[in-house]
């Protein structure tokens, strides 16, 4: 099974296929590239899989996913 997490970009530089960006998940940060996403930027939601962005969510959307992990982890 394949899990691509929601997170918020805070950071993003560099072009085309070097595009990168720092995407917090809430405290935890990682470097992720933008390949797949160059227009993304800073405030956009991302979800992640492997270290690559692969699609933009909105923040509502974003935060939904978010809870369902949490509850996940709380059984």
């Amino acid at each position: 099974m394949c899990l691509a997490i929601p997170g918020r970009v805070t950071e993003a530089s560099g072009e085309g296929l070097g595009r990168r960006c720092t995407v917090d998940y809430g405290g935890v940060r990682q470097e992720v590239s933008l390949a797949y996403l160059p227009d993304t930027k800073v405030g956009d939601w991302v979800l992640v899989h492997v270290g690559i962005a692969l699609s933009k969510v909105l923040p509502e959307e974003a935060e939904r996913v978010r809870e369902e992990i949490r509850a996940m982890g709380a059984d």
